[in-house]
């Protein structure tokens, strides 16, 4: 077996569904950051273990859970609250773990590639699928570090990936809700590229390494010194990578990230125009 552990902020619309793709686990956590709504009595209501730590970036919180919460189990599975379980994904997770125990245990963590959706459908073009994500933990060992404004795996782990999804639902709340988060995550994600970017020809090399998920984290940071971002952002996601294919909510979908790349592009222009 497995625990889970579920971030919240304010989180009663969307945690009833998160939750009902559970059956069978026992032992799920929902780590909240100061919730002035009903999640921690939905949450409980479940059978849920509620703790509460103030939010300081994605990559804490998480690593939070693996240091303080009670877990029942060596691994545990993150999920946010707008995301949820599947059966083919929850019956993988417990063979792994179940593979994966004492002097068997041959890695630290999984790359669990989310299935991304927009008003109720899939846009695998649109956002880039597989694009994988560290979800899977073996709580003594793995540890996330910040990346602009989500979390990466830290140098170093051990990991493998595994072959089904978890869904995301990206418009569970709404787009007014989607546009406020990603106006924070456009200044998260500048700040840290201004600060931590490498040299271009570093940046250039990398377009050819080996790994897919390094090739697309260093087109990710090429993409921060394009001109016209957000028309790029358009052409790329909507025509290169055939996000017309994901019909209207694809069209809908890459209208946005081009405005988030707005977002990007406005705080980049406040950094390079902050006294030094």
């Amino acid at each position: 077996m497995f625990s889970v552990v579920i971030l919240t902020l304010n989180e009663a619309r969307n945690l009833p569904a998160c939750l009902a793709t559970l059956p069978g686990v026992d032992d799920i956590h929902v780590l909240d950051s100061g919730s002035t709504d009903a999640t921690a009595r939905i949450a409980r209501a479940a059978g849920a273990h509620v703790s509460v730590n103030a939010f300081e970036n994605f990559a804490q919180q998480r690593n939070h859970a693996h240091t303080a919460l009670p877990l029942r189990h060596p691994w545990v599975f993150h999920l946010d609250a707008d995301e949820r379980m599947t059966p083919a994904l929850l019956a993988e997770l417990r063979a792994a773990a179940a593979a994966q125990t004492g002097p068997a245990r041959t890695v630290d963590g999984f790359w669990v590639a989310p299935r991304m959706l927009w008003e109720g459908r899939w846009v695998p073009r649109c956002t880039d699928y597989p694009a994988w994500q560290a979800r899977f933990c073996h709580a003594a060992t793995f540890r996330f570090v910040e990346r602009g404004h989500g979390q990466r795996e830290a140098g170093g782990l051990r990991l493998s990936r595994l072959q089904a999804n978890y869904e995301h639902d990206m418009s569970a709340s709404g787009v007014d809700d989607w546009l406020a988060k990603h106006r924070r995550y456009a200044r998260r994600e500048a700040e840290a590229w201004f600060a931590h970017h490498r040299p271009l020809p570093s940046e250039l090399l990398e377009l050819f390494a080996a790994s897919p998920l390094a090739r697309r984290r260093a087109l990710k940071s090429l993409s921060y010194r394009l001109p016209a971002r957000p028309f790029a952002r358009f052409v790329y996601q909507y025509l290169l990578r055939g996000g017309f294919l994901d019909g209207a909510p694809g069209w809908r979908y890459c209208r946005l990230l081009a405005r988030y790349e707005g977002f990007a592009a406005a705080e980049l222009s406040r950094l390079r125009d902050a006294p030094r």
